[in-house]
C-alpha cells in the first residue's frame, strides 16, 4: 500500500471512531488534573497568601499564560493525532501563551524601575520552579502520551513535545498558585525552562512510544 493510501486509510478509521476518540482524550486530561492536583497538594499547597496575592494582576495574569498554553497545546495535540494534519496549519495557535507573556514582560520592564530587573528575574523559587513543575506534570504526561498511542501522529515526536507542552501548562497552572514569584520576567525565564524539559521528554518519548 502507498503511503498515501495508507494515511487516507487511518485517517477514515480515526473519524470512524471519533466519538471514541474523543473519550479517550477528555478521560485522558480529566485524570491528568486529577493526578497534578493531588501531587501539588501532596508535596506543596497554595501559598499562604493567595487571598491577597489573588487581589494583583500580576498573580492572575500567570494563570491566564498557563492556561493559555495548556488549552492551546492540548487542542493541537488532538489535531496532531490524526495522520494527515499538516502541523504548519495548527502550530501558529501555540503563539498564544508566547505572545502573552512577551507582552507581560515588556509592560513590566516599561513600569518596573531598571535596577530591579535582575532581582525580578531570578526571583526566590527558582530551583523550586525547575524542580516542580517537571514533578507535577511528569504524571500528566505519561497519560497524555497513552492517549497519543489510540491516533495515529504522523510527526510523533512533534506531537510527544505539544503533549509535553500541555502537562507542563497543566503543571504550571497548580504550581502558579504556590509560587510566590509573580513577575512575568520571572515567569518568561523559569517557567518556560521547566516547561521546555517536559517538551523535550515528550519529543524523545513520542517518537517511539506513539509512531507507527
Amino acid at each position: 500500500m502507498e503511503t498515501h493510501e495508507l494515511i487516507k486509510a487511518l485517517a477514515a478509521d480515526s473519524r470512524r471512531t471519533g466519538v471514541a476518540m474523543n473519550t479517550v482524550w477528555w478521560g485522558a486530561v480529566f485524570v491528568a488534573i486529577v493526578v497534578a492536583a493531588t501531587v501539588f497538594f501532596a508535596l506543596l499547597g497554595l501559598r499562604p497568601d493567595i487571598a491577597s496575592a489573588a487581589q494583583t494582576v500580576r498573580f492572575l495574569f500567570k494563570f491566564v499564560v498557563t492556561i493559555a498554553l495548556a488549552a492551546s497545546a492540548f487542542g493541537l495535540l488532538r489535531l496532531l493525532s490524526r495522520p494527515e494534519l499538516d502541523p504548519r496549519v495548527v502550530l501558529p495557535y501555540l503563539a498564544i501563551a508566547p505572545a502573552l507573556i512577551l507582552a507581560g514582560v515588556a509592560i513590566e520592564l516599561t513600569v518596573a524601575p531598571a535596577e530591579t530587573w535582575s532581582t525580578r528575574l531570578v526571583g526566590t523559587n527558582s530551583l523550586v520552579c525547575l524542580t516542580f513543575i517537571p514533578l507535577i506534570g511528569i504524571g500528566p504526561l505519561a497519560l497524555l502520551l497513552l492517549a497519543l498511542r489510540h491516533g495515529a501522529p504522523s510527526h510523533p515526536a512533534l506531537a510527544g513535545a505539544i503533549a509535553g507542552l500541555a502537562a507542563g501548562g497543566i503543571a504550571a497552572t497548580f504550581y502558579a498558585s504556590h509560587c510566590t514569584d509573580d513577575s512575568p520576567l520571572f515567569v518568561a525565564t523559569w517557567y518556560t525552562i521547566a516547561i521546555a524539559g517536559l517538551a523535550l521528554l515528550g519529543a524523545l518519548t513520542g517518537r517511539q512510544i506513539a509512531r507507527w
